[in-house]
């Protein structure tokens, strides 16, 4: 007779191995099962589940342990999931059957036992879904990306009703698809699917996750376009909620970092967007307390570049402190900067400090920094560049001629090269 197994089951939820484990058909299994299809573990577990609960907090050992003298055919499947021994596959293959039977082989596949995932023949649900994912990756590592589509399409069909952020998940792995296939407005869909399927249920690692790379899309595909660009800083707020310095420092800076960059693309059409500007500058702030000199240099380069850019053009009654700690920025920026491999990056620092220089008034110095930079765009062939640089030059000849005159000059200074981030 077929061994069966308790449905639905937790399976895709939580990280391997416990998103592997199968829960037994015991007391309390089936509370536990509706608990942690919700993405909550609860605190207290009777004895013959609290294995569960080791594997979640990275003790597989421990967990094993605990299913050791249990003779039942779920624990000694789950044992191979803790440990997966090729002798102890041998064995199982002939001792389970069933739903057992093709989750051990998926088990199998995944740790390199053997080649190709099992077929889902006989299974539905959860089981078959995960078997369906096995083959999408299966199929992409052979480049057939329509076929790993179709497969994760399958299995988010599977699940949809009985397991809902195991589906969101799928649907978070099709979006990546969809990226590689470019059909990004296909994968702006999948990711709102699968936020619109976590709901509120506790898992919002997932969710994070899920929010930040849908604003990534939306910021790559903006364009300038405010209705996007609003999208984005929506999902980076959401991350955010999650994401701390401490948590996860290094997501919680690439959101920073991303929702600073979105701010800074609005154009200053609504009063609330000079608010957002100096939100955009305290985000920049918050990401260099995680991308730093030393730990992060490219990230920190990039970053430091973007505040030193964004405190020259942030409305304020302190404009000119900003402005001298940009020039501060930039000679920071200077120092670790590669002119005989990255002329072009030297340049647009040189051209962007000599800018803010106007600005302060130091004409001397700021037509120093921008024919240096000038010279350098001319050695790198960037006639768009050479004209930015030749208009901040020219009002600085008018303004200094103006001077001369007696005329009261406004520093009507125009916007030096960009930075790294297009900003």
């Amino acid at each position: 007779m077929t061994h069966r197994l308790l449905h639905p089951q937790p399976l895709g939820i939580f990280p391997l191995p416990a998103g592997y484990l199968v829960i037994p058909a015991v007391d309390g299994g089936a509370d536990l099962c509706a608990s942690l299809l919700t993405g909550r573990v609860p605190d207290a577990m009777p004895d013959p589940l609290r294995f569960y609960a080791q594997a979640l907090a990275g003790d597989a050992d421990g967990a094993w342990q605990a299913l050791e003298r249990d003779p039942s055919p779920e624990a000694c499947y789950n044992r191979f999931v803790l440990r997966s021994e090729p002798s102890d596959y041998a064995r199982l293959r002939s001792e389970l059957d069933g739903e057992l039977h093709a989750l051990l082989d998926l088990v199998a596949y995944t740790t390199g036992m053997i080649d190709r995932p099992p077929e889902p023949v006989g299974c539905s649900g959860e089981v078959a879904a995960c078997i369906l994912a096995a083959h999408a990756a299966h199929a992409l590592e052979t480049d057939q990306r329509e076929v790993a589509c179709a497969m994760l399409q399958q299995a988010v069909a599977e699940v949809r009703d009985i397991s809902p952020l195991f589906a969101a998940q799928l649907l978070g792995d099709l979006a990546e698809m969809q990226v590689l296939d470019d059909d990004a407005d296909a994968a702006i869909r999948s990711l709102h699917d699968a936020l619109d399927l976590i709901g509120l249920y506790s898992l919002p690692d997932v969710r994070a996750h899920l929010a930040l790379r849908l604003g990534m899309l939306y910021q790559e595909r903006a364009e300038g376009r405010r209705a996007m660009l609003l999208e984005a800083s929506k999902c980076y707020q959401e991350a955010l909620r999650f994401y701390t310095r401490e948590t996860a420092p290094e997501l919680y800076a690439l959101a920073q970092n991303n929702l600073a960059l979105v701010y800074l693309a609005m154009p200053l059409t609504e009063a609330s967007d000079q608010l957002r500007k100096g939100i955009a500058v305290q985000a920049l702030r918050e990401a260099l307390t995680i991308y730093t000199r030393d730990t992060h240099p490219d990230l920190w380069r990039r970053t430091q570049l973007n505040l030193a850019n964004a405190l020259q053009y942030l409305p304020s009654a302190n404009l000119r402190d900003h402005l001298i700690e940009a020039v501060g920025l930039y000679d920071d920026l200077l120092a670790t900067r590669d002119l005989r491999h990255d002329p072009a990056g030297y340049a647009r620092v040189l051209a962007n400090q000599g800018n803010a220089l106007a600005h302060l008034g130091d004409f001397a110095r700021a037509r120093q920094q921008l024919s240096e930079a000038r010279r350098l765009f001319a050695v790198c062939q960037d006639a768009d560049a050479i004209a930015g640089v030749d208009e901040v030059l020219e009002e600085i000849a008018r303004q200094e001629a103006g001077s001369r005159k007696g005329e009261a000059t406004a520093p009507a200074l125009r916007r030096a090269p960009a930075g790294e981030n297009g900003y």
